[in-house]
């Protein structure tokens, strides 16, 4: 029993000061946004602020045209992430109840390109889109990023616990395949596939590099790339920089607290079988 209790307590220990770990520079970012510029950079640190800024996010908006980027990047996500949907759903459902010729070879070769860093696969995307004459638009925002192998991954091996039996009823019953995808198998996916679409909707909302690359003009940059605003030629404005990336990060912050139980629910029940 005494062993027990020291395991359980090292373990909570353990999972405890990981969760300080990742929460301080959370707390760090808050603070620094409501400092005073001769706080910032002040040794050593300063925790809290002598006179909270509430002005820093006023001053933040003024730099740069957070309004439009807010608009961009709520149109980017949201359109993304609809698209990512529609093509898991129906990959998902074709790699896990059709039976065509090849199925397990494509499907194998599709989870091999998850191997390949997405890094290696810039240049050819942009040469691509440049060809398309897609720079600096809003389809090259949206149409690369509406696929994801782990998304179709994901969501497979959640339908394969979905008994066989109910898809042999439907199609008794004269049954479509696409009817019983849209009326059976998706509204008892639904964990797995809003966990999806949250990871879709975090990883979209904080694109950095790759809206960074294709857009040219401040009408079509998002809210990280207008970070970039604050870094200027005389340095960095580390206090109103950390105001406004409060604001970017404050609306994914809360749509996770809200939906984390789906994470959890779609995560446990379908990534760790077949």
């Amino acid at each position: 029993m005494t062993r027990d209790a020291l395991s359980k307590g090292t373990i909570y220990f353990l999972l405890s000061l990981g969760a300080i770990l990742m929460i301080l520079p959370f707390i760090w970012m808050i603070s620094t946004s409501v400092k005073a510029p001769n706080e910032v950079m002040a040794m050593p640190p300063i925790w809290i602020p002598g006179e909270i800024k509430w002005d820093n996010f006023l001053k933040a908006l003024e730099v740069a045209p957070f309004d439009r980027y807010f608009v961009n990047s709520v149109i980017v996500t949201l359109l993304s992430t609809v698209g990512e949907l529609l093509t898991t759903i129906l990959a998902a459902y074709a790699f896990s109840r059709i039976n065509f010729f090849g199925r397990d070879i494509c499907f194998a070769i599709l989870l091999g390109t998850m191997m390949v860093p997405g890094e290696v696969l810039i240049i050819p995307n942009f040469v691509t889109l440049s060809n398309l004459g897609w720079i600096n638009t809003y389809q090259a925002l949206i149409i690369p990023w509406i696929a994801s192998v782990f998304a179709i991954f994901l969501l497979r091996q959640f339908f394969l616990t979905i008994p066989n039996e109910l898809s042999y009823a439907a199609k008794i019953d004269g049954c479509r395949d696409f009817t019983f995808l849209w009326y059976v198998m998706v509204p008892l996916a639904k964990p797995a596939i809003i966990t999806i679409a949250l990871l879709k909707i975090i990883n979209s909302w904080n694109a950095f590099l790759w809206p960074l690359i294709v857009t040219n003009s401040k009408e079509l940059r998002t809210l990280p790339v207008g970070l970039s605003a604050f870094t200027t030629e005389a340095g960095i404005k580390y206090e109103l920089l950390m105001a406004a990336s409060s604001m970017v990060i404050l609306p994914m912050i809360i749509l996770f607290f809200i939906m984390q139980k789906y994470i959890v629910a779609g995560v446990a029940r379908a990534g760790l079988k077949g």
